[in-house]
C-alpha cells in the first residue's frame, strides 16, 4: 500500500504530533507500506534549526525507510505570529509536496491545523484517492472554550470549513469515545466516525530506573519528584500547579520538575519566583531520545488542563506516563474522556481541575505511600501495552485504510 501522512509538524521538531506521526509512518513501513510524509521544514521547539535544513524551500529525504517531502515558505516573527502563520502556510506547502508524490492509495492528515483538511480534500481531486482525517485536537472548538475565538463570523466561517472536512473525509479518526460522540453531534454519520487511540511505542518508551544519567545530571535523586513534561499552554492550567508548590514548601522531600516550553512558561516562572520557590524546576523540551529518562527520573507525573477545557481531549502524556510504568496525578474536568481512562486502567488519580490546595493534598498522599505509586505505576503499563500499543494500532489503522482502499474500488 502507498500511503501518504500529511502533518505540519514531523521530526526532528520535537512534541507529540511530530513523534505520533514518525513513530506511525516507521511502523507502517515495517508491516510492508510504503509511507511518504509530506511536511515542512522543521523549527518548532528547536534551540537550533539543523544546518541541511536552513534556506532551503523544498526537499526530500529518507528516515528509517519513509520518505519525507518537505515544502516549507519562510516565516518569520515571533514563536507566536510564526505558530498563527503556519495554520495558513502549512495545508498550502502541504497540498504543493502532496501533488509530488506517485500514486498514492490512500491519504491520512493529522489536524490540527484544520485546514490540512483542504489539503488532503484537494489531494483527493488531484489524484483520485480517498483521504482519512485524523482529529486530534477539536478545532475551532477548543478555541471557542478557552475564549480566544468569540468573533461570530469567525466562529461561523470555521465551522463551516469543520463540517467540510468531516463530510470529505472517507473516514473520520479520533482518539476518544467523546470525541466520536462530538463529531456525530455535528450531523456527520457516525458509520464513518472510528476511534483510533493515539499509541505509545511501548518497546522504546519503558520502564526505566529512577535513579539514571538524567536524574543525576539535574540532581533529582533524593527527592520525591512530580515531573510535567510537554507543551505550557493556555489549555493547561499550569499556574495552579506553581500553587501548589508553594502550598508544598514545607516538604523539602517533594521536588516539580517543569520540562516543556509553551507561551505560559514565562508567567509560571515570574509567579515561582515572585513565591520564592526553590522546589522548582524548569528546562526546555527534551529531545525524543532523552524523553524516556526525563519520564524515567519521575515518581509522579502530572497532566493538567484548565476548567475551560470542555472538548473530551485525552492527553498523550498519560499514555507516555503509563509505558514508562510511572503512575499518574491528573488535574482536569472530570467529565472527560481522560479521567474515564485513568479510572479504568487504575494508573493513577484525576482530580477536579485548577483546585491547587487539593493537588497539594494528592502529592503529599503519594508522596508518603510509594507503595501505592507502584502499584498504580504496574496497572498502567499492563493496560497500555494491551490496548495502546504502536503495533496494535498501526494494525487497526492499517485495516481502516485497506477497508476505505476497497470500498473505494481502488484494489
Amino acid at each position: 500500500m502507498n500511503i501518504v501522512l500529511l502533518s505540519r509538524y514531523f521530526p526532528p521538531e520535537i512534541g507529540t504530533a511530530a513523534n505520533l506521526f514518525y513513530e506511525l509512518a516507521r511502523q507502517l513501513v515495517s508491516l510492508g507500506n510504503r509511507v511518504t510524509v509530506v511536511t515542512g521544514f522543521p523549527w518548532y521547539n528547536l534551540e537550533e534549526i539543523p544546518a541541511k535544513y536552513r534556506g532551503r524551500l523544498f526537499m526530500r529525504e529518507s528516515l528509517d525507510g519513509v520518505e519525507v517531502v518537505r515544502v516549507s515558505f519562510p516565516l518569520i516573527g515571533p514563536k507566536k505570529v510564526k505558530l498563527a502563520l503556519g495554520h495558513l502556510t502549512a495545508p498550502v506547502s502541504a497540498l504543493l509536496a502532496g501533488l509530488m508524490v506517485k500514486n498514492p492509495d490512500i491519504v491520512y492528515v493529522y489536524s490540527p491545523p484544520l485546514f490540512m483538511g483542504i489539503s488532503a480534500w484537494l489531494l483527493r481531486l488531484f489524484k483520485r484517492v480517498p483521504f482519512v482525517f485524523g482529529v486530534q485536537d477539536l478545532h475551532p472548538q477548543c478555541y471557542i472554550d478557552q475564549g480566544v475565538l468569540k468573533n461570530k463570523l469567525s466562529i461561523a466561517a470555521l465551522r463551516s470549513i469543520e463540517r467540510f472536512c468531516y463530510k470529505k473525509a472517507a473516514a473520520i479518526t479520533v482518539h476518544s469515545a467523546g470525541n466520536r460522540e462530538y463529531i456525530k453531534n455535528r450531523g456527520i454519520d457516525e458509520s464513518k466516525i472510528r476511534v483510533l487511540h493515539n499509541w505509545v511505542d511501548t518497546d522504546d518508551l519503558k520502564p526505566l530506573p529512577r535513579i539514571n544519567e538524567f536524574s543525576k545530571q539535574h540532581d533529582l535523586n533524593n527527592k520525591f519528584v512530580v515531573g510535567y513534561a510537554g507543551t505550557l499552554g493556555m489549555s493547561q492550567g499550569l499556574l495552579s500547579v506553581i500553587e501548589a508548590a508553594r502550598l508544598l514548601k514545607d516538604r523539602k522531600d517533594i521536588e516539580f520538575f517543569i520540562v516543556g516550553d509553551g507561551i505560559e512558561k514565562k508567567n509560571m516562572i515570574e509567579k515561582a519566583r515572585e513565591y520564592g520557590l526553590d522546589n522548582i524546576r524548569f528546562l526546555p523540551m527534551q529531545s525524543k531520545a532523552v524523553y524516556p529518562l526525563v519520564v524515567a527520573s519521575c515518581d509522579v507525573g502530572l497532566v493538567t488542563l484548565n476548567k475551560k477545557v470542555k472538548t473530551p481531549v485525552v492527553p498523550s502524556k498519560i499514555l507516555s506516563m503509563m509505558a514508562a510504568e510511572r503512575p499518574v496525578l491528573a488535574s482536569m474536568p472530570l467529565e472527560g474522556d481522560a479521567p474515564k481512562l485513568i479510572n479504568e486502567s487504575e494508573c493513577g488519580l484525576c482530580i477536579e481541575a485548577e483546585e491547587p490546595a487539593l493537588l497539594a493534598e494528592k502529592l503529599r498522599a503519594l508522596a508518603d505511600n510509594r507503595d501505592k505509586c507502584l502499584k498504580m505505576a504496574r496497572s498502567g503499563r499492563d493496560y497500555v501495552v494491551e490496548n495502546f500499543s504502536l503495533k496494535k494500532v498501526a494494525m487497526d489503522i492499517l485495516n481502516i485504510f485497506t477497508d476505505i482502499i476497497k470500498d473505494s474500488g481502488r484494489k
